[in-house]
This record gives structure tokens, sequence and C-alpha cells, in this order.
């Protein structure tokens, strides 16, 4: 089967029922794990992108928060907001089909804080220099829940099975 097409597909289809052009497929030994387009518009939740409900759905399916052994097929290049999702489930490969240059002269999605063309830039600044106000207001009770769940996992800090770092 070809898994990129088959996001095309997806993508198309949800264009066609007034969704928007998003879609992601995950593939495990050769087997579609998970698909879903993105369904913002239809369910008016923000975090409905097509990367979000398929990785739930896959990781619903396989027990785990951890998708190593998956390719993740995606229609174009993930917003932050998905790429944090990716980086947190662990696959091993994200193929995207299309950027955001590519898609631009049919497609934007500017949003109050954020146009697509500097929203990564936005992350890399500190919290204080963010378009979307930000305050950090520390308090010691909030790192105390972080010391309650280490006591609770004999004193570990990392989160057990989590797939660690090559580099």
């Amino acid at each position: 089967m070809d898994f990129a097409q088959r996001t095309i597909d997806i993508a198309r289809q949800n264009v066609a029922e007034g969704g928007r052009p998003f879609a992601t497929v995950i593939v495990k030994d050769g087997e579609i794990l998970a698909e879903s387009p993105n369904l913002v518009a239809q369910t008016s939740d923000p975090t409905a992108h097509a990367e979000i409900l398929a990785i739930r759905e896959a990781c619903t399916k396989l027990g785990t928060e951890h998708l190593t052994g998956a390719t993740i097929y995606v229609l174009a290049h993930p917003c932050p907001m998905c790429l944090g999702s990716l980086y947190y489930c662990s696959p091993d490969e994200v193929v995207f089909l299309t950027t955001r240059d590519a898609y631009e002269p049919h497609y934007v999605d500017d949003r109050k804080y954020f146009e697509l063309d500097t929203f990564y830039g936005e992350f890399a600044k500190d919290h204080t220099e963010r378009r979307l106000p930000m305050r950090h207001d520390a308090r010691a009770d909030a790192i105390a829940v972080y010391r309650f769940w280490q006591e609770r996992n004999g004193g570990e800090r990392r989160v057990a099975d989590a797939p660690t770092s090559p580099f």
C-alpha cells in the first residue's frame, strides 16, 4: 500500500466534507495502525489536529505512549503542537508530504498570536518575549507535586520504559 497516497486521499476527502486539508497515517509492521483527518472544523476543538488524533488512537490500541517502530505520514510539515506530540511518542520516522511554503499560496492559517511563518520562532523566545502574554507564578507546592511523583516511583525521575536518546 502507498501510505503517502493514503494520507493525501484522507486529506482530500476531509476537504470534500468541509474539513481542513490535513491528514495523518501511522504505520507499524507494514500495516496501518491509525489514521485521521484534521477535525478542528468539525469539532470546534483546536487540538483536533490529524497528528494528535491518530497518535491518540495508535497509542490506545498499543496500550503505550510510545510509537517506537512506527512511521508517521503527515500531509504537511507539523505545527509546533503536533511536532511536540511526535517527539513525545518517539516514532522511528515522520514523513511529511508538503511544506508550508509550498501550500501557502493555497492555504493560510494565521491566528491572533502567530502567523505560520513566525510560529516556530515564538518557541525559541523567552516566555517574557512571546506575543502570547505569559507570566511565571512560582509556587513551591507545584514542585512538591513532582517530588511526590518521584517518591511514588521509587525515587526514579524518568518515566518507566520511555525510549531514551541515542545521541
